[in-house]
């Protein structure tokens, strides 16, 4: 290892995390910089995977060789969940998750850095050559990848959305992140709604189960799943839907009743939903917001600065040892979206500190098609009108037109096999 890459991941949420196995796979020294007191970022609030097209892209990472949704699997729940608009999910617990993740890359040699905020960068030649963080501390690099998402900024929640709600990623207390690919030169966009306002509100809250009546408690523990219908008086307006950043949840049922699930605490499926209001429904006179604490009023903004990548996830601009994963790639939404951007980019970030160049996924596999076809939507402004996941919305539609949507796992390996790219990321680059 002493002669191997020195790989610098900036943001430690799915993204970063699903970088770091794969780079570390690939044989690389890895360091994970994150600039709170824990991983995962949204994904310590997040819980849902394999749901719909999630399975396929699921399968088809196994198969390459990446064990991250074996770990999911490890401390779900719930699994085979069905709720309006989706079948197959699987329930993380969001408590047993991070330690999990955590002990994961660790176990692989990560060298995972917490309460590490990178404000500015060192180039040299056109290559990022370190990153210091705001208390000086500097970690050189062979190559970075920028994982540090598209929210985590008071000002974008106060000017574009309904104020600070107090959230998991806790910016006043660790601080805002700040974007690599900003440091870089590399052109950035935000994304916007339908109307064409920017950015994206996050799509649920999560209440305290305990506060919540013994029965709804009883069927999310049976069935991960709890549908409670809504008086009318209590339906919000339709157009809140337009606001979330996960649309695959953009459904009327999610107006029409409170939907529920079980991730350890019973997440509500909606970007918020005023407590005095919710107080009077049957079953919720106790209710209490665990996150965002202000659920009653808002929730988080996000997609605000998606980098200019290509398909291989490089960040186009002056440097050329710079990628990047998660939403910080694109409007690619979701725990799963974030892991396969992560293993393309970390995968990809060691190729080029050995003097390689980057690939891609085969278009043939689902992965390889969703990225293929989310990043040049990006650069327009229409594309980025809309939200890319493989569980709903436009891009599960596309899988299903394009045959991509299969969830039998050997028929997926079997594809996978075809491609010859089994066990790939698997496999060491040196």
């Amino acid at each position: 290892m002493k002669n191997a890459p020195k790989i610098v991941i900036v943001g430690g949420g799915w993204g970063g995390c699903g970088t770091a196995e794969a780079a570390a796979r690939a044989g690389a020294r890895v360091t994970l910089l994150e600039r709170s007191d824990m991983l995962l970022g949204t994904g310590l609030v997040g819980g849902i995977f394999r749901n719909n097209g999630r399975q396929t892209a699921a399968e088809e990472m196994t198969a390459m060789g990446m064990e991250m949704f074996r770990v999911m699997d490890s401390v779900s729940r719930h699994q085979n969940v069905a709720f309006p608009g989706h079948e197959g999910a699987s329930l993380y617990d969001v408590y047993s998750i991070e330690p999990a993740v955590k002990a994961f890359l660790l176990d692989l040699g990560v060298d995972i850095v917490l309460q590490a905020s990178v404000n500015s960068i060192e180039t040299r030649e056109g290559r990022i050559t370190a990153v210091t963080t705001r208390d000086n501390r500097r970690f050189g690099a062979d190559a970075v990848v920028d994982t540090t998402g598209t929210s985590a900024t008071p000002a974008n929640c106060n000017s574009h959305g309904r104020g600070c709600a107090m959230c998991i990623l806790r910016c006043h207390s660790f601080l805002p992140r700040i974007s690599v690919t900003t440091l870089a030169g590399v052109e950035e966009w935000n994304g916007a709604k339908a109307d064409g306002s920017v950015g994206a509100m996050s799509g649920s809250c999560k209440l305290f189960k305990e506060s919540l009546d013994p029965s709804i408690i009883a069927e999310l523990n049976e069935k991960g799943v709890c549908l409670v219908p809504l008086p009318a008086e209590f339906r919000e307006d339709l157009s809140i839907l337009g606001t979330k950043a996960c649309q695959q949840y953009a459904l009327k049922e999610f107006v029409e009743n409170i939907v529920l699930l079980d991730t350890g605490p019973a997440k509500l499926m909606t970007p918020y939903f005023p407590l005095e209001a919710l107080r009077r429904i049957p079953g919720f006179e106790r209710a209490r917001y665990e996150d965002p604490i202000a659920g009653g009023k808002g929730n988080s903004m996000r997609y605000f600065g998606f980098a200019r990548c290509d398909t291989s996830l490089r960040a186009q601009g002056e440097v050329a040892n710079l990628f990047c994963a998660g939403e910080k790639a694109g409007a690619m939404v979701g725990h799963t979206e974030a892991v396969v951007t992560g293993a393309l980019a970390g995968r990809n970030a060691v190729a080029t500190a050995l003097g390689r160049e980057p690939t891609a996924y085969p278009e043939e596999l689902a992965v390889g098609d969703f990225i293929a076809h989310v990043i040049p939507l990006m650069a327009t402004e229409e594309g980025r009108r809309f939200k890319y996941t493989f569980s709903g919305s436009v891009y599960f539609e596309r899988m299903k037109e394009k045959g991509l949507y299969v969830t039998d796992g050997p028929v997926i390996a079997r594809r996978v096999e075809a491609t010859g790219t089994s066990g790939l990321l698997a496999e060491k680059l040196l």
